[in-house]
């Protein structure tokens, strides 16, 4: 069996859902790494609820690759998975188990390239160090790096790569959207639905929240940036949730709605997000009502990435990779924008594909587990 898929089997086995304490899962993976060698830091939480690792093999010089891997999945409830979402199964050329896209799979494969590592720096052949940096809670807005981020300039030398595995087919992805997670809370003022025109309707500030919403999306969509090789070459402004109201005979006081912004990174999200505040501020101003209020909230975000597409990190990373391996963005976000932040030189590729991904029987293809572990070896290898 596969080094990688072995450990594979043991990371699934780890029901490290977003938000919760992954304590288990990053102690064996540190245990793992520490035993091998590696320098291990740990990177708690301000609570202490959550940790993030970061664990370097070989020399402390600059030019090396960073591997970054989150370690939590999303929830497996209310899914008709037809196997246990925690044991690893293997069938047709198909290894099913929460996780194995996204991204685990990467991940068992970065913890055996860095077994690979540690046994070269042991004979002394590794003359730029390998170092993963694995994170918690990117599954519920990239929270996890963003605790981490801030650290990782004094604890690491600029590397000559930062490999994101999220699951692309293995093609090379150069750039991906930014996103900005809100919440609009609109007040109203409640009362029998006898008398209704004399109190303020929260659902219908919320309705007028959602026509501003769609407004501005028009306006990009007709006249905004646009950077092709994206599905959808602009920013878009996404409603997700709507929630309001008790009862048919009260008026609602309360209406809440969770919408999001993503944007390319050349884009500034929060020019989008000050025209949508001047919206609502013009919304809560017509209602001529002394109890109508519409207040907005920002729940996470996360940054853009474009890296030039003839960068050395690119041809770093071609080298590695079967000729013909294909260069394109995506519009789904990934915490590589982190590390460019940091002036970092960041990519995103790795096994299985997000349709595989967030599903019940969420299944990797071996094969691609087998070229991930292949290029990751190759990867190493330049850094002797």
């Amino acid at each position: 069996m596969p080094a990688s898929r072995e450990i594979l089997g043991r990371l699934v086995a780890f029901p490290s859902l977003a938000g919760t304490p992954n304590h288990a899962i990053a102690d064996w993976i540190a245990d793992l790494l520490a035993d091998a060698g590696a320098e291990v830091v740990r990177l708690p939480r301000a609570d202490g609820a959550r940790m993030g690792l970061v664990a370097r093999i070989g020399p402390a010089v600059a030019g090396g690759v960073v591997l970054s891997a989150h370690m939590d999945v999303v929830p497996v409830a209310g899914q008709a998975w037809s196997r246990d979402p925690f044991t690893l199964h293997a069938e047709g050329g198909r290894l099913f188990g929460r996780g194995t896209a996204d991204m685990k799979g990467f991940l068992a494969a970065a913890l055996d390239a860095a077994l690979g590592a540690a046994r070269a720096a042991g004979q002394g052949l590794l003359a730029r160090p390998l170092t993963l940096v694995l994170s918690y809670d990117e599954e519920i807005g990239c929270r996890g790096i963003a605790e981490m981020a801030p650290r990782l300039a004094s604890l690491l030398p600029v590397p000559a790569l930062v490999l994101v595995g999220e699951p692309t087919s293995m093609r090379i992805v150069t750039g991906h959207k930014g996103k900005i997670a809100l919440d609009a809370v609109c007040t109203g003022e409640a009362g029998h639905s006898a008398r209704a025109p004399l109190h303020m309707n929260a659902l219908h500030l919320g309705a007028d929240f959602l026509g501003l919403l769609r407004a501005v999306q028009a306006r990009i969509a007709q006249g905004g940036a646009r950077v092709p090789g994206y599905e959808v070459p602009h920013a878009t402004v996404h409603a997700g949730t709507m929630a309001g109201g008790a009862a048919l005979n009260i008026v609602p006081e309360r209406c809440e709605i969770g919408f999001e912004i993503r944007h390319t990174a050349a884009e500034d999200p929060d020019a989008i997000l000050s025209e949508i505040r001047a919206g609502a501020a013009a919304i809560v101003a017509a209602a001529r009502h002394p109890a109508a209020a519409i207040s907005l909230s920002e729940r996470a975000r996360y940054p853009g990435l474009e890296t030039p597409p003839d960068a050395e990190a690119v041809s770093v990373l071609r080298a590695v990779l079967p000729a013909g391996t294909r260069v394109t963005r995506v519009d789904y976000g990934t915490e590589a924008g982190f590390f460019a932040a940091l002036g970092w030189p960041a990519l995103v590729c790795g096994p299985g594909s997000m349709a595989e991904a967030h599903r019940a029987d969420e299944w990797l293809k071996e094969s691609q587990l087998a070229a991930c572990e292949a290029m990751l070896a190759r990867l190493v290898a330049t850094l002797r």
